[in-house]
């Protein structure tokens, strides 16, 4: 089973790498681009466990180490 996880930062923290890529987006010429904020997308391969387990195991994983929960929001599905 394959998890995909998707973080990001909570509203209203403040995102410098997003800030940077808006301005680079800028000065290369894109306009319109009003906000730009960034994250992480992380691929994990859990094997030989129910849904079920998985999904706990996956939500320990993101609560425990892959996301900061003070700054971050995660999310995840699970495919076969």
């Amino acid at each position: 089973m394959k998890a995909r996880i998707k973080i990001t930062l909570k509203s209203g923290v403040l995102d410098p790498q997003g800030k940077a890529i808006q301005n680079a987006l800028g000065a290369l010429g894109f306009e319109g681009v009003n906000d730009v904020r960034q994250g992480k997308y992380i691929e994990v391969d859990v094997a030989g466990m129910s849904e079920e387990k998985a999904r706990a195991e996956v939500d320990r994983m993101c609560r425990d180490l892959l996301a900061n929960t003070v700054i971050e929001n995660y999310s995840y599905e699970l495919t076969p």
